[in-house]
Formats: C-alpha cells, sequence, structure tokens
C-alpha cells in the first residue's frame, strides 16, 4: 500500500492501521521495488504498557507487541498477549479485529517441539488466561517468519466485535487435531467488521494450500498458490452471506508471502491471472519474502477489502 493509498483511507474515514510494509517486520520487499512505508496516525499520541506501544484515536487502537524469545517463543508469546490484552481491557476498544505475528525460526526446532508450536502454546494460554475466545470468534491472523529480530505481534482493535468467518473448505484452525502441536493455532479464517456509516470491512487471514487440515500440493508452488486463492474464494462467499454484499477478488488489497525469492515469478502469474493483471488487486499487491506456519508450504496470502453493506448477520 502506497502513502498516497493510506491516505485516500483515511479521508475516508478509515484507519490508516492497515499496514502491510512494517520497516521492523524482518520479511524483505520481493516486489514492486517502488513499495514505500505506510504511517500511523499523524498527530497522535503513542502509549506503552509493558511491552506494547499503542495509539488510541478514538475509534480504534492500533498497537505493536514486542518480546525477546532468550527464554523461548511461548515464553514470548504469553508476554506479549498478556500485556496486549492489558491494554485492551483498559480501552475503549477492546475487540480484537485483526493480529499480524512476526518471529524468526518459525518452523525451527526449539528444543523438540517446533517453535510455531510453541508460539500457539503461549498464544493460546494467554487468550484463556484474558477470558477471550481462543476458539470460536478469535480474531483473524497471520504468523510469519522472519530473518532477523523478536517476536513482533501487530494488532488492531477496535470499539466493536468483528463477526468471525470460517472455511467451509478447511477444517478451523482451532480445530485442528493434536497432530499440529499440543495447541491449536488461536485465529479465524477471516473477520468483518463494522465501520462508520453502512460499510464494513473484511479482513482474510493469512490463507496457503490447506484443505480439510491437509497440506495440499507439496513442492509445487504453482498449485500451492491456486488453492491458497481457491480458499480466498470461499472465505469470501461466505463473507458475501454473511454481509448481504459481494467482497470482489480484484476489489480486496493483499499482501503475498512467497517463501523462496526464486517463486516470486510463478506466484506473482498466477495471482495477476486470478485477479486480473490491470486491477487495483495486482497493481496494489506486495510481496515479501517470509517463511510460511508450516514448513512445507511456499506461500501464503493475506487480504482485505471494504464495502458498503447491510449490518451483518
Amino acid at each position: 500500500m502506497t502513502i498516497a493509498l493510506a491516505n485516500q483511507l483515511v479521508a475516508a474515514g478509515v484507519p490508516p492501521i492497515f499496514l502491510r510494509l512494517r520497516p521492523d517486520a524482518g520479511v524483505p520487499v520481493l516486489a514492486p521495488e517502488a513499495a514505500r512505508l505506510d504511517a500511523w496516525f499523524d498527530g497522535a499520541t503513542t502509549r506503552y504498557h509493558g511491552c506494547v506501544r499503542f495509539i488510541v484515536d478514538g475509534e480504534w487502537l492500533y498497537g505493536t507487541a514486542e518480546a525477546g524469545d532468550e527464554d523461548g517463543v511461548q515464553v514470548a508469546a504469553h508476554r506479549a498477549y498478556a500485556d496486549l490484552f492489558h491494554v485492551l481491557g483498559k480501552s475503549a476498544s477492546p475487540h480484537l479485529l485483526r493480529l499480524w505475528n512476526y518471529f524468526p525460526g518459525i518452523n525451527a526446532d526449539g528444543g523438540g517441539v517446533e517453535r510455531y508450536r510453541q508460539f500457539n502454546a503461549g498464544r493460546q494460554q494467554a487468550f484463556i488466561e484474558a477470558r477471550r475466545s481462543a476458539f470460536e470468534g478469535s480474531p483473524a491472523a497471520c504468523a510469519l517468519g522472519t530473518q532477523t529480530g523478536p517476536l513482533r505481534v501487530y494488532f488492531l482493535a477496535g470499539r466493536t466485535p468483528p463477526l468471525a468467518i470460517e472455511n467451509p473448505r478447511q477444517v478451523s484452525a482451532y480445530r485442528y487435531p493434536d497432530a499440529y502441536g499440543p495447541r491449536s493455532p488461536t485465529f479465524s479464517r477471516a473477520a468483518l467488521a463494522p465501520l462508520n456509516g453502512p460499510r464494513a470491512v473484511l479482513f482474510i487471514s493469512g490463507t496457503a494450500s490447506i484443505v480439510g487440515h491437509t497440506n495440499m500440493h507439496i513442492g509445487d508452488v504453482r498449485r500451492q498458490t491456486e488453492e491458497s486463492l481457491a480458499n480466498i474464494a470461499a472465505v469470501r462467499e461466505v463473507a458475501a452471506e454473511r454481509a448481504g454484499v459481494a467482497f470482489p477478488a480484484e476489489s480486496l488489497t493483499y499482501t503475498v508471502y512467497v517463501r523462496r525469492p526464486a517463486d516470486l515469478a510463478t506466484v506473482r502469474e498466477v495471482f495477476e491471472q486470478a485477479v486480473g493483471a490491470h486491477t487495483s488487486a495486482a497493481l496494489e499487491a506486495i510481496y515479501l519474502q517470509a517463511d510460511i506456519c508450516r514448513a512445507e508450504l511456499l506461500v501464503e496470502i493475506e487480504a482485505h477489502g471494504f464495502a458498503r453493506t447491510v449490518s451483518p448477520a
């Protein structure tokens, strides 16, 4: 997202928090070369609690929780989320809408347990302790592996709770079997949140080549990209039924995470065929290098979009 587009969203009354490029996130930009960083609220005051820094504008709350993992990523995740929930508990905007999680070595062995699985355990425990929904109704989210840095959790919250959206092609992440770790991932496939007036924003979580709970098309980045887009289409269809208005693929704003830079051309070709090479979706898409939460997965796609809508069902 360019600064110009971010400013257009702000002018329309949408919070400038839909950050897709974060200078400290540790996810290098693959394309486009001219991609620019978005900005936080102009003139807003940054506040602090524990490992969280955050900004409130009266309607929205955006923040970052940053925790070193010297004692393990499970401890870091628990600390980051515990501080995050403390901030939300004191705020007039307490409802989580979207989360972005970044930390290094996501697929690495963390002493007998994969670091992503350790992260899931710490995150879910913090949700439970804060009496937040760790299962049905959890917020949209993604978790990506970075090259460097601590655990960073970026979050967006609002005054009104979102409507969680699940994908009929997939087992809900919070219902994954024990084979994927002692604690299931805590997120919904998407979240539909009301904006001022008869409008809504749809946040689609990081979406990969998974059907049911099984990785599909191992080693084939083209097929994985196609499957990821099929999953996004299924989520968009459910969201349209719940919101009473369509969220066309070409109207969304996308971030595409690619594990191997050499796969960029293939991923981009498949993506642009799906959304239209000359649409704003293709022209504004940003491609980042990151590790995906499962070692066999080569690409993950997230998106968000706005629509004038009736109240969600």
